[in-house]
C-alpha cells in the first residue's frame, strides 16, 4: 500500500516562511525576501506616517482613507498575493477592515520603497500585477538615489504623473492635499553611490 503525499500550495510554503521573510505569490511563483534595511523602513515609516496622519486619521488632511504598512492584498485569495510596503483605500470603496490578514479589495494606491535585493521585481513583475488588478496610482521610492517615482494607471498601462528627488517639497495625486517634505524620508540615511555621499 502507497502513502498518498500531500503536495504543499504556494500560500501553505508562504505561511511557514520563517519570521524574518516576507513572501508573495505573483503569477504562480513564491518569491521570498529578507527583512528590508534602515534606509527601506526610514523611507517608508516616515512616508506612512505623514500620509496616514492626514489621510488615515483626518490630521491636517480630509481623511476617508485606510493607510495600511505591509498589508497581504491577496487579488486572487490565496493564489496571488502581493505585500506593498504601504497601501491605501477610499474607505468608501472598503467601509470595513477584513476580520483575517487577507486585504481582498484592490487598494486605491500602492507604494513599494526600492531595495537592491527587490529592485528588479517591484520594477518589472510587481508594477505589470498592480496594472493588470487595476489598482489607480502607484508610487516608488528609493531611498538610495532619494527619488520618488508617481505613476497613475491610464487604460491598463502606467503613466509617469511626476518624478521627484532630493530635498523636493510635493503634492501628488491621489494625496494632493498635502505637502510631503521627500527630505525627511531620507534623514539620517548616509548612504553613498561610488565614494560620493548623499547628503
Amino acid at each position: 500500500m502507497s502513502a498518498v503525499i500531500k503536495e504543499i500550495s504556494l500560500y501553505e510554503q508562504l505561511m511557514h516562511l520563517p519570521e524574518n521573510v516576507t513572501g508573495e505569490i505573483i503569477n504562480g511563483e513564491l518569491y521570498t525576501f529578507p527583512r528590508p534595511a534602515g534606509p527601506h523602513i526610514s523611507a517608508s515609516s516616515v512616508l506612512g506616517m505623514d500620509i496616514g496622519s492626514a489621510y488615515h486619521r483626518g490630521r491636517g488632511g480630509p481623511g476617508g482613507w485606510w493607510i495600511m504598512v505591509e498589508p497581504e492584498i491577496h487579488f486572487i485569495r490565496d493564489t496571488e498575493v502581493l505585500v506593498p510596503d504601504i497601501a491605501g483605500w477610499r474607505r468608501e470603496r472598503m467601509p470595513v477592515l477584513p476580520q483575517d490578514h487577507r486585504f481582498e479589495v484592490v487598494p486605491d494606491w500602492v507604494c513599494e520603497v526600492l531595495s537592491p535585493s527587490t529592485y528588479r521585481k517591484d520594477r518589472v513583475v510587481k508594477m505589470k500585477t498592480y496594472a493588470q488588478y487595476c489598482v489607480a496610482y502607484l508610487w516608488l521610492i528609493d531611498p538610495l538615489a532619494r527619488i520618488l517615482e508617481a505613476y497613475a494607471l491610464d487604460d491598463g498601462h502606467w503613466t509617469v504623473a511626476g518624478l521627484y528627488q532630493g530635498q523636493d517639497e510635493v503634492s501628488i495625486a491621489p494625496f494632493e492635499a498635502i505637502v510631503i517634505a521627500l527630505g525627511d524620508l531620507w534623514e539620517g540615511n548616509e548612504s553613498m553611490i561610488n565614494g560620493v555621499r548623499l547628503d
